[in-house]
Formats: structure tokens, C-alpha cells, sequence
């Protein structure tokens, strides 16, 4: 393999060769630290968006007061995970994550089809989200402006703006996502103080932490919504190649985002339950469905107090945005870099470092996406149908779906990576984790599959069942048929899936 001329230049400085295609094939050092990492992988769990959307659906539809409960059992289960995943971190650096962890343990075709399952489910998570954040600029316009617009015109502003967004240093898109997620947090924290400080007629209730609570039919359900208030954790190792010091960031981070997800939300969840009372969160969820949180805040902290909160729902929204959008762009970088799309995918702009073209492409992806939601959407301005219980919720489920199951097949990729090193007996206890952990999360992969129809709100004989999880299904099965290709006809890229810069010094050797 040889380069040509025009690919390389010789550093005055350095007296050394330095390679624009090397350059622009690797991810930018020393971007990020702990705190930059942090911001970023926690930016994605919108933390308000769960609070005000996520628990009131599900005490709502699922009728489960044990909520807070769920939520501390799901961050047992992802505290289990992320011990062989953070282990995995130390020993594999690729902006691939998900799909490299795969496929260094499970093999190059694996790790083609996770590839492709990931680039999908991440782009569904970040897409989803514009329906609701358009939906919901759209009702703050006509509250306080008195505009009425229909929801794709704020969708598709933000869409380009994420895009802008998308092509700049990587530090600077934590410190936007950083004094978005501070504000978002600090609002939730007061609103838990004034909820405990002013309870419901059963007073300061642990009821919600019963076991006895989380029995009957809605509890897989329960834990499917309950899982996606946790997503972002895992894409820590995503921005491995733009740390100092990945082997030690990226486990801590990831540490540090589970165990803290878990308690904010199980707190916060609790103080919702401790506001209305156990006995009332069910019905309170239901009459007030997504207005739940403003409804509570009104009558303990005042007009002011919620309309800032409406204020920051929204620009939460717009950084869990911008972070599943960076983290689409760096799947689509390293899998360009690999072979597994376009060359052009590999490359990183000169001036910031970013992943542009895979930037590019999730906002492209993005805006056809929206229009097409937008052109269907036949209902008058105000109705959520097509930005909310279309959009969002179809979307978002079906990325969820995908990343549950990109966790357990790297549960499983753990365990055969270690013993395939010979390492078996030095890592059994991680090993014994991931087992764990990745038996949980298959379960909750078939409740979700299960009750697929429950979760997007369509009815038990409707074929979105069957199609929206099937979208995982079809993303599998491409990227598994573009593995065996390569396998076949080009060898020397199948060997390279997963290596990430690995790959490049393996280019640069044999073109030396």
C-alpha cells in the first residue's frame, strides 16, 4: 500500500514527515479532560427531557409508583456493564466504540454489523429528538410571542445549527453542552428540594422504593422507558482518541456518568411520587401527561420559576442534540477510516479537527428525515401527532432498541476478547459482569421487542410492531452482508474493522 506525494509534508520545526492523511485520519488529541468528557457523554441523557417527558409516560401509561426503584436497579445492571466495558476502553482507542469493542472480540463481520446498527440507532436517537423540541419551541413561540409556526420550521433552524455546531473544535462543543446541562441540572435540583420540602398528603413517603411496588404487567415495559433516560453513558469511549490520557478518562467518566444518572434520576423521580404522593403520581400523570413537572413547579415555586424551566427543557433538548449528533459524526469517521463507508467519511476538517463529512451526514440525514415527517403531517399547527408521537417516539424507540442490544453483544464481546488473550483468570470478576450484565440487557431487548407497540403507543394489530424494530433488524443484517463482502473481496479492509488508528500505522508501515 503506498501514498502519494501530495499526501505528505515535511515539518520544519520537527525536521520530521508529518502526513495529512494521517492527520486527517486521526481524531485530535488532548480535546477533552474529565470534565470536557464528562459534559459531554452526560449532555445526552437531557436530564429535563427525562424528568418532564420520560417519567411522567411512564408512571402514566405503565402505572409503576416504583419508578425510583427501576432506576436504581437499571444503574446496578450498567454499573455491571460498564466494568467490562470500561476494561474494554483501556485496551481498545476507537471513536467506533460499540462496533470496535465487537469486533475485536467477535470478529470483523460482527463488528461490521454493529457498525451499521449503531450509525442507524444514534441517528434515530438524535433525529427523534427534533420532533419534540420542535413541537415544543413551537408552543413557546405562541404562549409568550403569540406566533404560531408549524414545529419543522424550529426543527429543521436547529438541525442547522447542530450541523454548524458539528464542525467545531470538540472543546468548544463541551463548554455549550457543559453551561446547558449545569442550568438543566441545577433547575431539577431545586424543583426535588421544593417537592420534599413540600410534600403530598402522605408526607415524605419511601413507598416508591417498595419491591412490592414494581409487580404486574407494565414492569418490562417500565424498564424499557427507563433504560433510555440512561443513554449517553455508554458513548464515553467514543472520544477516547480526543483524550489525553483515554485509559484513564473514559472508565472514570463512564463511572462517574452511571452512578450519577442513577441517583439524580432515582431522586428525582422519587420527589415527583413525594410532590403528588404515591397513591396520586398514576393519575396526576395521566390528566397532566408531559405538563406533570410544570404542573408541580406552578403551585411550590411559582409562574417565573416554570416558564424559565419551558425555557431550558427546550435547550436541553438542543444539547442532547448536539451530543448524539457528535457522536454519529465520529461513527461515521471511524468507519470511513475502516473501509466500512466512503473514504471521504475518514477524514477530519483541517482547521477544527472535527469529523466534518460525517458531520455533514448526520445533518443531511437529519433535515430529509424531518422534511419528510413535515410533509406527511396533515394535522393543524399545536397537534403533537407527527412531531411527538410520531417522530420522537417512533424514533427513539427504535434507537433504543439498537443500543440495548449494541450493549449486550459487548458484554458478550468482553468476555471473548479477555479469554481469547489468555486473560480469563486475571479478569474473571469483569468477565463475571458482563455475563451478568449482558443477560439483563437482553431481557430488557425482549421486553422491548416485545412490547414495541406499547412503547410507540400504536395498537396490538399494528404492523409498527413489527416494522419500526425491524429497522434494527434490517441495519443487522446489511452490515453483516457488507462484512462478508469485504471478507470475500477485500480482505485487507475486513482485517482492519475496529482497528481505528491501529490501521493507519499498519498503512504507514507498508508504505515505508
Amino acid at each position: 500500500m503506498t501514498t502519494d506525494s501530495s499526501s505528505t509534508s515535511t515539518s520544519a520545526a520537527g525536521g520530521g514527515i508529518s502526513t495529512f492523511k494521517g492527520q486527517e485520519r486521526a481524531l485530535r488529541a488532548d480535546r477533552l479532560g474529565t470534565g470536557g468528557l464528562l459534559l459531554s457523554v452526560l449532555a445526552a441523557t437531557a436530564p429535563l427531557m427525562v424528568v418532564a417527558g420520560v417519567m411522567p409516560t411512564t408512571f402514566a401509561v405503565m402505572g409503576i409508583v416504583g419508578q425510583p426503584l427501576l432506576f436504581v436497579l437499571l444503574g446496578v445492571v450498567l454499573i455491571l456493564f460498564s466494568v467490562g466495558y470500561a476494561e474494554m476502553s483501556r485496551h481498545v482507542h476507537n471513536a467506533g466504540a460499540f462496533y470496535a469493542y465487537i469486533s475485536r472480540g467477535l470478529g470483523g463481520t460482527a463488528g461490521a454489523g454493529a457498525a451499521l446498527v449503531a450509525l442507524v440507532a444514534y441517528n434515530a436517537l438524535q433525529i427523534g429528538i427534533y420532533g419534540i423540541f420542535g413541537f415544543e419551541v413551537s408552543g413557546l413561540l405562541a404562549t409568550y410571542a403569540d406566533v404560531q409556526i408549524a414545529w419543522w420550521i424550529p426543527a429543521l433552524v436547529a438541525a442547522l445549527a447542530v450541523g454548524l455546531l458539528g464542525w467545531l473544535k470538540i472543546d468548544v462543543n463541551a463548554r455549550v453542552l457543559g453551561v446547558l446541562l449545569v442550568i438543566e441540572v441545577l433547575l431539577v435540583v431545586i424543583f426535588d428540594i421544593a417537592a420534599l420540602a413540600d410534600p403530598g398528603k402522605e408526607g415524605l413517603s419511601l413507598h416508591a422504593f417498595n419491591p412490592d411496588t414494581l409487580t404486574g404487567a407494565g414492569v418490562g415495559t417500565a424498564l424499557c422507558f427507563c433504560i433510555a433516560a440512561f443513554l449517553g453513558f455508554e458513548q464515553a469511549p467514543v472520544y477516547a482518541e480526543e483524550t489525553s490520557r483515554p485509559h484513564v478518562l473514559v472508565p472514570r467518566v463512564m463511572f462517574f456518568a452511571v452512578g450519577g444518572v442513577a441517583v439524580f434520576f432515582a431522586l428525582s423521580s422519587w420527589a415527583l411520587t413525594v410532590a403528588t404522593g404515591p397513591s396520586a403520581i398514576v393519575g396526576t400523570a395521566q390528566k397532566q401527561s408531559a405538563g406533570m413537572l410544570f404542573f408541580l413547579t406552578e403551585s411550590r415555586l411559582g409562574g417565573t420559576f416554570t416558564d424559565v424551566l419551558h425555557v431550558l427543557f427546550v435547550t436541553g433538548m438542543f444539547a442532547a442534540l448536539l451530543s448524539f449528533h457528535n457522536v454519529v459524526a465520529r461513527y461515521a469517521f471511524a468507519m470511513g477510516r475502516e473501509g466500512l463507508l466512503p473514504a471521504a467519511f475518514g477524514r477530519t476538517s483541517g482547521t477544527s479537527g472535527a469529523p466534518g463529512t460525517g458531520s455533514l451526514l448526520q445533518t443531511a440525514v437529519a433535515v430529509v428525515v424531518v422534511a419528510a415527517f413535515a410533509i406527511a403531517d396533515d394535522k393543524p399547527v399545536g397537534d403533537p401527532t407527527a412531531p411527538v408521537l410520531q417522530l420522537f417516539t417512533w424514533l427513539g424507540n427504535i434507537g433504543a432498541l439498537g443500543v440495548i442490544l449494541l450493549m449486550a453483544a459487548a458484554s458478550l464481546s468482553v468476555v471473548v476478547f479477555f479469554v481469547r488473550r489468555g486473560a480469563a483468570g486475571a479478569q474473571a470478576w469483569r468477565l463475571v459482569t458482563s455475563v451478568l450484565s449482558g443477560l439483563a440487557l437482553l431481557v430488557i431487548a425482549g421486553y422491548t421487542v416485545k412490547d414495541f407497540e406499547v412503547l410507540v403507543g400504536a395498537g396490538p394489530d399494528s404492523s409498527l410492531s413489527w416494522v419500526l424494530p425491524g429497522v434494527i433488524g434490517l441495519a443487522l443484517v446489511a452490515g453483516l452482508l457488507l462484512g462478508l463482502v469485504l471478507r470475500a473481496r477485500a480482505p485487507e479492509k475486513h482485517a482492519r474493522i475496529g482497528l481505528g488508528n491501529e490501521a493507519f500505522q499498519l498503512d504507514k508501515a507498508a508504505s515505508s
